[in-house]
C-alpha cells in the first residue's frame, strides 16, 4: 500500500509553517539525524515519552535542549547518579518556622521538558519515582497531590547496559516509554559540518521558538482526530498477537504497547500532512515501539531482530 496524498485542511496553514520550521530547525541543531528527529517529534505528539539508548557524546542533550529551544518549552536537566534520592526528582516539604507549617519545594520534574541524563546509573527506587510521575503526569507527597506542567514530555538517556556502574531499567518501567531510539554516529558530512561550525550550545542558546507549548497541547488534540481504520486496527492487533506467540519471545507487547503504536501512527500521520494513518506508519514506528517492550527467550535474542521479525510475520490485508 502506497501513501496516500497529503490532506491540506488537516491543520491550519500557519500551524502547517510552523510544525515544518520547528522541524527544519532542530534538524540544523542536530546535524544529521532528520529520522530521529522526526521520531522524537512524533513522541512528544502523541503524548508520550522517550527513551534514547547510545554512548556518551553523540547529541542525546543537544537534541533534548533544541526541541525544548524550539518548542518555547521549560527545560530541566538531571543528571542521574548512584547517590540520586527519589526527593531530588520530585522535591521536599520542609518546615516553615514563620508559617508555622510544611511548604512544598517542588524538584526538576516540574518542568514542561525534562532530559533525565544516564537514567540507569541511578537505584531502582529513584529510577521509580520518575516513572511514576511520567505515568501519571503528578506526584504525591505528604498525602498532598501536585500535578505536573503540561505539556510534559521526558527524555531520558541511557547508557548501554554492558557499561560499569548501570542499573538496568525493569522490563515494567521500559513500557513507561512510547520510543526508544538510538541516535548512533553522525555519517561523515554531518560530523564535518559540526567540527567546522559553531559550537552547538551557542546555537541553541541564540534559537528561537517556532512553537508554544500551547501549539504543542493544540498539535496533540490534533493527532487525537487523525483517523485509524478499523483495518488498520486489525493490522496493530494482530502484531500484537503475533508477538505472543513469535519464536524467540518470552513476553509479547501488551495492550498498552498497541494503544501506543496506534498514538505514535496517527502522530507520524499528522507529521505527514494526513488526517488518516497508514500501514506504513505503523511500520516505521514499529521497532522503536515495540523492541524494548519484548522479552527475550535468551540473552542471545537481539530485541530489535525479533520486531523486525514479527514485523515481516504480518502481512498487510
Amino acid at each position: 500500500m502506497h501513501a496516500q496524498a497529503k490532506d491540506a485542511n488537516i491543520l491550519p496553514e500557519h500551524t502547517r509553517q510552523a510544525l515544518e520550521a520547528a522541524l527544519a530547525q532542530v534538524n540544523e541543531l542536530v546535524l544529521g539525524k532528520p529520522d530521529e528527529v522526526r521520531l522524537a517529534f512524533t513522541t512528544l505528539l502523541a503524548g508520550g515519552h522517550l527513551l534514547i539508548e547510545d554512548l556518551p557524546g553523540l547529541g542525546k542533550t543537544t537534541l533534548a535542549r533544541a526541541m525544548a529551544a524550539t518548542l518555547g518549552l521549560d527545560f530541566q536537566r538531571m543528571q542521574f547518579t548512584s547517590d540520586l534520592l527519589p526527593s531530588d526528582i520530585i522535591g521536599v516539604s520542609i518546615y516553615d518556622q514563620a508559617a508555622r507549617e510544611f511548604r512544598f519545594h517542588p524538584g526538576p520534574v516540574f518542568t514542561q521538558l525534562l532530559l533525565a541524563d544516564e537514567i540507569n546509573r541511578a537505584p531502582p527506587r529513584t529510577q521509580s519515582a520518575l516513572l511514576e510521575a511520567m505515568a501519571e503526569h503528578q506526584v504525591t507527597l505528604d498525602g498532598t497531590t501536585h500535578t505536573l506542567s503540561q505539556p510534559f514530555f521526558v527524555i531520558a538517556t541511557q547508557n548501554p547496559v554492558d557499561l560499569a556502574g548501570t542499573f538496568p531499567l525493569p522490563d515494567s518501567q521500559m513500557d513507561r516509554f512510547l520510543l526508544r531510539l538510538h541516535l548512533g554516529y553522525p555519517d561523515a558530512d554531518a560530523e564535518r559540518r559540526m567540527l567546522a561550525g559553531a559550537d552547538r550550545r551557542d546555537l541553541i542558546a541564540h534559537s528561537m521558538p517556532k512553537l508554544s507549548a500551547e501549539d504543542v497541547l493544540d498539535l496533540r488534540m490534533a493527532v487525537s482526530n487523525v483517523h485509524a481504520s478499523e483495518a488498520l486496527v486489525a493490522y496493530v492487533q494482530a502484531l500484537l498477537q503475533e508477538s505472543r506467540r513469535h519464536p524467540g519471545v518470552q513476553v509479547g507487547l501488551s495492550p498498552r504497547a498497541g494503544l501506543g503504536l496506534l498514538r505514535g501512527a496517527r502522530a507520524l500521520a499528522l507529521l505527514d500532512g494526513r488526517d488518516h494513518a497508514l500501514p506504513e506508519d505503523v511500520q516505521a514506528l514499529f521497532g522503536a515501539v515495540a523492541a524494548h517492550r519484548l522479552v527475550p527467550e535468551s540473552e542471545a535474542e537481539g530485541r530489535d531482530a525479533l520486531a523486525q521479525g514479527i514485523l515481516r510475520a504480518v502481512a498487510v490485508d
